[in-house]
């Protein structure tokens, strides 16, 4: 296990029971859908809706055998215990689904290729499940079961990767301009031609888009 996923866990203990407790992506999609929204998501979990805590958990749990077990435990509890034993724990949970990065931002989620361009939480999900099995190649089970946080850093790694061995435009362009130095410069206004434009090529090209 990574340390990046040790820090996306929550444990929910009760009697013997314990419960590892996970903001995976299939989970955010899942909850974020129930009340058409995370914001409707959060005002049944203000009111400490038995059903919805219930939902939380048995979405995010890492073993559901665990979860029902711990479920079961809290049946016929006042509720004051059960919200004693579960609210805590759910609220690090959501802070974690509404904020993985930590960082302050708005009602929507940020663009996990980070165009600038902001999208909603149900696009975010739906753009991060594409990375995880088309950019990243993971199984469709692999995705699911990771976090945005997981997958937003590995699609980082990727892109990394990517750059260090195809470089990128910037390095080109800027390899380019660097081969014209004035001296180069100079012995192009002597010929009255780049020599390292291929002129044949142009004209070969030409040939055929005008055939």
């Amino acid at each position: 296990m990574t340390p990046l996923a040790r820090l996306e866990e929550v444990t929910v203990r009760h009697g013997g029971h314990v419960v590892t407790l996970r903001p995976t992506l299939r989970a955010a999609m899942t909850l974020e859908r129930l009340y058409n929204g995370w914001s409707g998501f959060l005002l049944h979990f203000d009111q400490f809706h038995l059903s919805t805590v219930q939902t939380l958990i048995r979405a995010s749990a890492v073993s559901h055998v665990a979860a029902e077990a711990l479920l079961s435990s809290l049946e016929g509890k006042p509720l004051k215990q059960i919200k004693a034993t579960l609210e805590g724990p759910c609220v690090a949970l959501l802070s974690m689904f509404l904020n993985p990065t930590g960082e302050e931002q708005g009602q929507g989620a940020q663009n996990p290729k980070q165009t600038g361009k902001a999208l909603s939480w149900s696009d975010a999900y739906a753009e991060l499940y594409q990375i995880g099995t088309g950019w990243l190649g993971w199984t469709p089970q692999d995705a699911w079961n990771a976090t945005p946080t997981e997958i937003a850093a590995a699609f980082t790694g990727k892109l990394a990767m990517l750059k260090v061995i195809h470089g990128s435009a910037e390095e080109e362009a800027s390899k380019s301009a660097a081969d014209y130095t004035p001296e180069r410069l100079n012995e192009i206004e002597e010929l009255g031609h780049d020599p390292a434009f291929d002129r044949n090529g142009l004209q070969g090209l030409k040939a055929k888009l005008n055939a």
